[in-house]
């Protein structure tokens, strides 16, 4: 894939997850820089008017608590850094909700963990309240949930959490803010003849020493958390950016298809890409056996399962765990993320779509696995 294609297909995606570094976000140590948050805003409010949807994962906050609480140095033990974190998170969100609003709109904050992305059905509800809020024309601002989580906080870095939310909601991009201009060869601040790198394969193994070095000062990850967040992000098939904060209208100029920044793309396209992702990454919980018109609608024409097309279930899965679904012969067609548990859906099946409220009382999805979630096999 040449530079030139892959610049192109990256201003004609629709959904960005843009991810801003610490070192961005504030004012050499003295709070938030809100001058520069001012400008990055005004550009994602400009994607959002092209008909980019937008999720933006921010760091800052534990930065924003180490000013606000007057600490001299970045707190070494878990609890003080929650603690700075639930003080910073104030300023920050405080911060967005101001600027954004001066263009009329809403933003949101959501507070994740690993754990909200490692299970199935929070997976689920987390990936259906951002699907919501972009349609509300809503700019999600994801952040980890620094004052819950049990493990170090490094181990925790936004550069990954920015990868799994473009994996959650199948972004077409994920775009890293940071403060150098991309990866270079080597570290640029030690080599004075250091390349910037244009553009390469996300799973190029000979990124990881061009990637070596610390973080700074106040971020948790370095140009290592970038590249490996590249590698989340395209196995769904989103395309990644390294790219620095600071050019002037960096996020309009990509959007344009100019060449700044390292693009990382994955090894496949899009759709292939997450498919693979689907069908290698859960174990099955449970099978569905669909009846002859409905293994022919989905392996002539790519459609979602619906209820009326199965027969019968078994397994005791829960919402959002994968299936197999197979014919009346036994024989396996696809498998897929199911979107009701097993007591549910074997309530519905054989019945049409229209009439899931009424047995349930309430509908998470028309589908019963939506072909965003489903592969054939």
């Amino acid at each position: 894939m040449s530079i030139l294609s892959g610049r192109q297909a990256l201003s004609a995606s629709q959904c960005w997850v843009v991810k801003i570094g610490s070192a961005l976000l504030t004012n050499d140590g003295e709070g938030l820089d809100k001058q520069s948050i001012a400008q990055w805003v005004g550009q994602l409010v400009w994607l959002r008017q092209q008909g980019v949807d937008i999720v933006l994962v921010s760091s800052g906050s534990v930065a924003e608590g180490i000013t606000r609480l007057k600490l001299k140095q970045r707190p070494k033990h878990l609890h003080e850094l929650q603690a700075a974190a639930a003080v910073g998170q104030m300023g920050l969100v405080q911060t967005y909700e101001t600027e954004f609003k001066r263009y009329g709109l809403h933003a949101a904050q959501i507070l994740l963990t690993h754990d909200d992305l490692s299970d199935r059905k929070r997976y689920l509800n987390a990936r259906g309240t951002l699907k919501s809020l972009m349609g509300m024309n809503v700019i999600p601002i994801v952040n980890e949930n620094d004052t819950v989580v049990t493990d170090e906080i490094k181990f925790g870095d936004n550069d990954t959490l920015g990868a799994l939310v473009a994996n959650l909601i199948e972004a077409d991009a994920l775009i890293i803010l940071t403060d150098q201009d991309g990866l270079y060869d080597k570290d640029p601040r030690k080599n004075t003849d250091a390349v910037l790198l244009d553009e390469a394969l996300a799973d190029d193994e000979s990124l990881d020493a061009m990637a070596a070095g610390g973080a700074g000062v106040l971020g948790r990850g370095g140009m290592v958390t970038k590249v490996r967040a590249a590698r989340l992000a395209a196995r769904s098939g989103a395309r990644t950016v390294i790219v620095g904060g600071r050019i002037k209208d960096v996020l309009r100029r990509l959007r344009s298809a100019e060449k700044l920044g390292t693009l990382l793309l994955p090894s496949q396209e899009r759709q292939v890409a997450r498919k693979q992702w689907l069908a290698g990454h859960l174990q099955t919980r449970g099978q569905l056996v669909l009846d002859a018109g409905a293994v022919k609608v989905l392996r002539q024409k790519g459609r979602s399962l619906l209820p009326v097309g199965v027969k019968s279930v078994s397994g005791r899965f829960r919402r959002g765990e994968m299936v197999v679904c197979v014919d009346e012969m036994g024989r396996e067609v696809a498998r897929g993320l199911v979107a009701y548990d097993f007591v549910d859906a074997e309530k519905i099946i054989g019945q049409s779509s229209d009439k899931i409220e009424s047995i349930l009382g309430y509908v998470n999805e028309s589908e019963l696995v939506h072909r965003d979630n489903l592969v054939l096999v």
